[in-house]
C-alpha cells in the first residue's frame, strides 16, 4: 500500500478578492512538483466566489470537469448551448473533449457560493463535448456510499474515465468499507466536514488522503462527517 496525506493548511492559496480558492494540487500560480496530481486526478479546488462574481468565458479541452456546490448555487453557460443553474445538492459534469468554452458565475448577487472544482484526465482524447447535472437525494448517502459519478452511469453521472466518485454522510463512530472497482485504481478521500480515520491516519475538515495498491479501505467517522471518495486510475 502507498499513501499520501494532504492537510487542509498545506493547500495552495489564491485570493483575488472575488475568488478565494484553496488548491490541493498545483494550479494557476501555485506550483509544487510533489503535488501535481494523484493518478488521473489532476485538480481539486475548494472555491469560494462572492455574490455577483465568477469565472468569465474561457476554453477547456480533453478534461473531465466535475463541480459539486457545497453552499449556494452556480450559473453555468457553455458553447454547446447549455445554460443551467447548479444548486447545492446537485453535481455537474462537463466533458470538455475536443474543446469548448464556458463561464461559471455565482448565481446569487449577494450570497457567496462554495464549490469543489475537480478535474480528471479522460480515458480518450478529443471526444465530443458534453454536459450533464443531477440532484442526488441526501438520504441516499446516510451512512452509506452514494455513487454520483461513474463510467457506466447507472443512476450516476457518466465520466469518460474508469473513475468513480462517491459521497457519504456518516454518523459518529460508523464504519464504511470501500471496495476498489477496478484493479490498479487508487482512492482519494477528501473530508468535506467532520473528522475521520483512514488507514491509521486521522483526517479533519478539508484534509485528504490518497491510497493506492490496495483492494479496499475502511473509513471510520470520529464524529459526524461528510466525505467525498474519488477512485481513479493511477496511470
Amino acid at each position: 500500500m502507498k499513501k499520501v496525506i494532504h492537510r487542509s493548511n498545506s493547500r495552495g492559496i489564491a485570493n483575488f478578492g472575488w475568488l478565494n480558492s484553496k488548491h490541493t494540487f498545483s494550479f494557476g500560480q501555485y506550483y509544487d512538483p510533489d503535488r501535481v496530481n494523484f493518478g488521473m486526478l489532476r485538480v481539486l479546488n475548494d472555491d469560494i466566489v462572492i455574490g455577483g462574481a465568477g469565472f468569465p468565458t474561457h476554453p477547456h479541452s480533453n478534461m473531465e470537469i466535475v463541480s459539486i456546490p457545497l453552499k449556494g448555487a452556480l450559473a453555468h453557460r457553455d458553447s454547446t448551448g447549455t445554460e443551467k443553474i447548479i444548486d447545492t445538492g446537485e453535481v455537474q459534469i462537463m466533458s470538455a473533449g475536443s474543446g469548448l468554452t464556458h463561464s461559471e458565475y455565482n448565481a446569487s448577487k449577494t450570497d457567496e457560493v462554495n464549490f469543489l472544482q475537480i478535474w480528471v484526465f479522460p480515458k480518450e482524447e478529443n471526444i465530443e463535448p458534453s454536459y450533464d447535472q443531477k440532484r442526488f437525494d441526501p438520504s441516499g448517502r446516510k451512512n452509506v456510499l452514494q455513487t454520483v459519478v461513474s463510467p457506466d452511469k447507472n443512476g450516476s453521472l457518466k465520466i469518460h474515465q474508469d473513475a468513480w466518485f462517491s459521497l457519504a454522510d456518516i454518523d459518529a463512530n460508523q464504519l464504511i468499507e470501500y471496495d476498489i472497482h477496478k484493479s490498479g485504481n487508487g482512492v482519494y478521500v477528501f473530508v468535506i466536514e467532520g473528522e475521520i480515520e483512514v488507514e491509521g491516519e486521522s483526517l479533519a475538515k478539508r484534509d485528504a488522503i490518497g491510497i493506492s495498491e490496495i483492494n479496499k479501505t475502511t473509513v471510520k467517522s470520529l464524529n459526524d462527517s461528510k466525505i467525498l471518495i474519488m477512485e481513479v486510475p493511477m496511470n
